[in-house]
């Protein structure tokens, strides 16, 4: 059997190797995706396939995706390109007769008005299209994404949101990608749909009070308005478009967005999901 994890350079896919290790699965049957091979050299050194796979690139995804009977496709970051590069992800690997294909989603993905939902709903309807075997990983926010907020109020003393009272329940990646080892070396998830993510929610209060514990020292928090936050990231020298996309995530989190608590991951994982403590301080 083998297993193609693609965009493997990255963190989360670089765990998921970590992980299906950690099950068992011998190196020679894991194969590792990226546009740059060179960053996977440290894998290939311990056993596993590397091959250059590029989301933009039809020829390099067929030669990825010939004769892997399972494949993990990590939702890319050419944020307006992911559905058209995923979907040739998709039909690759479902011409080339692959057993499983499992995709890193979004919460709630084809109902969801988060922002970063469109192209997670897409590549759903792709996937559905294709008729290739499935499993969607849903995943929340990564307690890693809070990294900058943390090393930025390390330097202010602040955390500064327009969340109000909207809370986010985060995972650490590792959990994320125990989730996804489980689900490419187990039986019976193909069709399931998991919304995963951490056991506890957490307003940004509270994530200013985990930072002052992780630093060692009082963070203050302070709640803004969208019309505050848009001026104090504009006098921080954003542009309009992040400044845009950050007012509206902070929306998306005020309304409920990213706070459901499923305990399917945890379930999934056969553990508590990573307190958010802990995933910022092994983070920082």
């Amino acid at each position: 059997m083998t297993i193609l994890v693609t965009a493997a350079s990255g963190h989360l896919g670089r765990l998921v190797i970590d992980a299906l290790l950690a099950r068992g699965v011998a190196a020679s049957d894991i194969r590792a995706g990226a546009r740059d091979t060179a960053k996977l050299a440290d894998l290939a050194d311990r056993g596993v396939q590397t091959v250059h796979l590029d989301y933009a690139d039809a020829a390099s995804i067929a030669d990825a995706v010939a004769g892997a009977d399972k494949v993990l496709l990590i939702s890319g970051t050419d944020f307006g390109q992911r559905v058209a590069q995923h979907t040739a992800v998709i039909e690759a690997a479902a011409a080339a007769g692959g057993g499983q294909l499992v995709y890193t989603s979004a919460p709630r993905a084809t109902t969801s008005e988060l922002v970063v939902a469109g192209e997670h709903k897409g590549t759903e309807e792709a996937i559905a299209a294709s008729g290739i075997p499935a499993t969607i990983l849903r995943n929340n926010w990564y307690t890693e994404n809070y990294l900058g907020t943390l090393a930025q109020a390390g330097e202010s003393g602040v955390v500064a949101s327009s969340t109000g009272e909207g809370q986010v329940a985060s995972a650490s990646r590792v959990d994320y990608a125990e989730a996804a080892a489980v689900v490419l070396t187990e039986d019976g998830h193909l069709g399931a749909v998991y919304e995963l993510g951490g056991d506890v929610a957490w307003t940004h209060a509270e994530l200013a009070s985990a930072i002052g514990e992780v630093l060692g020292r009082e963070i203050a928090y302070v709640a803004q308005t969208p019309e505050e936050q848009s001026a104090a990231l504009e006098a921080a020298g954003l542009d309009a478009g992040t400044i845009g996309f950050v007012v509206t995530m902070d929306a998306n989190i005020r309304d409920g967005l990213l706070g459901e608590v499923t305990g399917e991951l945890s379930r999934l994982i056969g553990r508590p999901t990573t307190p958010l403590v802990e995933g910022l301080r092994a983070g920082a």
